[in-house]
């Protein structure tokens, strides 16, 4: 178990201070539905990984409803590796064939959702791991990639799925049961054909169908950066389609800010960017009035 942060030193008002002003922000938020992206380093470091598990218990113990949605990409390219296989992109897309499609699931809806799963239950939560599968979650058909390089034709990049429905009957049904919703990527076609999915798509979509208060999207980065390098706390629709013209969002950052700024036009009150290497981040953007990461807007 890993070790918590040793606080003993803190004087108590100060304790107390802090808890009072996280109470308006629980008024605030209580019966509101969090949808979080959870990837990158805050899914690999074991501190992050126990600290995560924590603070999502901790929201819904205080009146909110959060539904995980987890990435892999490190964890599939490392199963990969052992099988002689190596990971390659297009457009931040993983391209998908047969054999890594059976990969996908396995690490997804297997390793990774569990771990997820066991982690917030060993710390007293209940977790629930769900795939497109599921009461029908996700249903999807595959992906029709533009070739940016032939206007009009499109690219095969495998079982890479593009969501065609959500059925949110499921994750309703565990959030009025006090259960946590931890969510894996997959989708599935009519044919039963399962299909890898972008998972800030994923998080994206189910935040709309859920009419989310918050969807919040952990990352390995502060949050979008100018060409500068520097950090941009607030983003407008018009900004992004600059940043997506002149290249500053590029590769990985495509699907995430596309789905962002989606959700925010289809009524997500906000969407947050984050840094997932920051201890308890999703507290801070949560229950606290820091400015934390990037805040997409849709107007």
């Amino acid at each position: 178990m890993t070790d918590l942060a040793d606080l003993s030193q803190v004087q108590p008002a100060i304790k107390a201070e802090i808890l009072a002003q996280a109470l308006p922000y629980i008024r605030k938020f209580h019966g509101k539905t969090i949808v979080i992206k959870y990837g990158g380093n805050a899914m690999t470091e074991e501190k992050l990984k126990h600290g995560f598990a924590r603070d999502v218990i901790l929201l819904k113990l205080v009146g909110l409803n959060p539904v995980v949605v987890h990435g892999g990409g490190p964890q599939i390219d490392n199963a990969l590796k052992k099988i002689g296989k190596q990971g390659s992109f297009i457009q931040g897309m993983r391209i998908t064939d047969e054999e890594t499609m059976e990969v996908v699931e396995w690490v997804l809806g297997g390793e990774v959702q569990q771990d997820i799963v066991m982690l917030i239950n060993h710390y007293g939560g209940q977790a629930v791991g769900l795939t497109g599968k599921d009461g029908g979650l996700i249903r999807a058909r595959k992906m029709k990639m533009p070739d940016r390089e032939n206007p009009g034709q499109f690219l095969d990049i495998g079982y890479v799925g593009e969501i065609e429905a959500i059925n949110p009957a499921v994750v309703k049904a565990l959030q009025d049961d006090a259960f946590i919703p931890i969510i894996s990527p997959i989708g599935f076609g009519e044919d039963g054909q399962a299909y890898n999915i972008n998972a800030d798509l994923v998080a994206g979509k189910i935040a709309e169908i859920l009419h989310a208060e918050k969807l919040i999207m952990m990352t390995n980065i502060p949050g979008v950066l100018d060409k500068g390098g520097n950090l941009v706390t607030d983003l407008s629709a018009r900004e992004i389609d600059e940043m997506f013209a002149d290249g500053t969002i590029s590769g990985g950052m495509l699907p995430k800010i596309s789905s962002a700024l989606d959700a925010a036009k289809s009524g997500v009150n906000t969407v947050h960017i984050v840094d997932g290497r920051i201890e308890h981040s999703l507290l801070l953007e949560v229950l606290t009035e820091q400015a934390f990461g990037t805040m997409i807007r849709s107007h």
